[in-house]
């Protein structure tokens, strides 16, 4: 380990902490890291004694005094040091309450500290005290468990989960972050104490959630949330839409597993938390939209309009922001057969400006996940349906260019109606403002003052309206 600490902050601390006459460690996921080879900037320094105070002192020696934060309810202390950011704990041990994932602290020895941990992969140790510097301790075996793949607890793992029921999360989300497998005894105790997720705040389940959805390959960490039982307790909307019903010999297809499919495909493509969460969403509403019509099959009809109704109820309960991120997620669910519908059928102008107007800058999200919904098995059909969607890219880009209609306001607004026709805001001023609007999009007029003008005189005089100021060249 000795070349992964030559950092001058490591041997700074090592020094600090030998004039203190403290013992201190690198202690989990950038030791972790470090072995994966994987990047890592956040440090956490394990100080047999007072965090707070050696990380001042070290703060002092390395003339970043003002870059110190301290958190003095939970003993630690955050230094930013170049890149990094280092945070220095005293040991501790703990002990839990039933009711609680809150424990009773006290100070510890570095064995206590470690037995507190929750993997032995993030139980890692490397010594910083100048006799045996750069020295791996690993006292729970998890450089083997690094070397075989594997997610394991530290202590039993029924008495971990349920002392902080937060791990099991942890643990399915390190298993996607890092594609390894959870042992058989950590899944069948995150089974058994999987309703003691409900003692832990919205906020932190979502965090964690947020983080599987974050990962190359989400549905795996589904799978386990899933298997586990977990899922019903974090997002039960989802686990509904598990399963196959057949009748008449006609099934339909199992929307659980190819809303996984969908969320897989978008996170190869984008990084956007929200997109991500609008593939998970996307079919939210099949359970609650579906219908068996015989000599039609299974039909979901509005399931889009549903589902975009239930979003702000799910991201209200998930403690999601209910701002701009909740609305874009409600638009592409609501939005997300439109693209299709366009390929299934002749692409005309006129639906392609109304899809245009309704996404505006969102436009390219959605096409990317209607892309991602293709999870057929047919490689012909696939193949076709994106050949289709590229000629919708086409024509949007053509209308694009040619209208502007992306985000359009009509170019004539309430105010010149008012004012041309001496009215108060009334139900006249809304029909003519939506004829304009409507007229654009459908491509009878051009997206203009001038043609838009002369189409509102047009409407006004079939409504008996009299002009009173020409606004015409406003």
């Amino acid at each position: 380990m000795y070349p992964a600490l030559d950092h001058r902050i490591f041997h700074l601390i090592s020094e600090i902490a030998a004039e203190h006459n403290v013992r201190c460690y690198v202690v989990g996921g950038y030791v972790r890291d470090i072995l994966l080879d994987r990047p890592s900037k956040d440090i956490d320094i394990l100080v047999v004694g007072s965090g707070i105070e050696l990380a001042r002192s070290v703060a002092k020696h390395s003339g970043k005094m003002g870059r110190v934060t301290v958190f003095r309810n939970f003993g630690t202390a955050m230094l930013r040091y170049d890149e990094l950011e280092i945070e220095f704990v005293g040991a501790r041990k703990e002990s839990y309450s039933p009711d609680s994932r809150k424990p009773v602290v006290e100070n510890g020895t570095l064995q206590d500290d470690l037995n507190r941990r929750d993997f032995t992969i993030n139980a890692l140790t490397v010594s910083l005290n100048r006799e045996n510097f750069g020295e791996l301790l690993d006292p729970f075996k998890g450089v083997s468990d690094l070397r075989k793949k594997v997610i394991r607890t530290v202590l039993d793992p029924d008495a971990t989960y349920a002392d902080d029921p937060l791990r099991m999360m942890r643990a399915i989300r390190f298993a996607a972050q890092l594609d390894f497998t959870i042992e058989m005894k950590s899944l069948r105790a995150i089974t058994k104490n999987r309703q003691r997720i409900d003692i832990v705040s919205k906020e932190r389940v979502t965090d964690e959630l947020n983080k599987i959805m974050l990962t190359p390959k989400p549905s795996k960490g589904f799978g386990y949330l899933d298997r586990t039982g977990l899922l019903f307790f974090v997002l039960p909307e989802l686990t509904r839409l598990k399963g196959v019903d057949i009748k008449d010999s006609v099934r339909h297809k199992d929307n659980f597993w190819h809303t996984l499919q969908v969320l897989d495909n978008i996170s190869g493509k984008s990084d956007n938390i929200w997109l991500r969460w609008a593939a998970l969403l996307h079919d939210i509403a099949k359970p609650v939209t579906k219908k068996y019509l015989p000599g039609h099959g299974w039909t979901f009809h509005s399931h889009e309009y549903v589902g975009a109704k239930m979003v702000p109820d799910i991201f209200r309960r998930m403690h999601l922001p209910l701002g701009k991120s909740m609305r874009y997620v409600q638009k592409l669910v609501k939005l997300h057969l439109r693209p299709i519908a366009l390929v299934e059928e002749e692409v005309t102008d006129s639906a392609v400006r109304r899809l245009l107007f309704e996404a505006g800058e969102d436009i390219d999200d959605l096409m990317m996940l209607c892309e991602a919904d293709i999870t057929s098995k047919n490689d012909a059909k696939v193949r076709q349906y994106l050949a289709n969607f590229r000629n919708v890219r086409k024509k949007l880009k053509e209308i694009e260019e040619k209208d502007a209609i992306r985000n359009f306001q009509p170019p004539v607004s309430g105010d010149v109606i008012m004012q041309t026709f001496n009215l108060r805001p009334c139900r006249e001023v809304g029909i003519i403002k939506n004829a304009i609007k409507e007229a654009i999009l459908e491509g009878t007029i051009a997206n203009s003052y001038k043609e838009a003008y002369d189409y509102m005189i047009k409407k006004a005089v079939e409504l008996g309206l009299n002009v009173v100021n020409d606004k015409r060249f406003s």
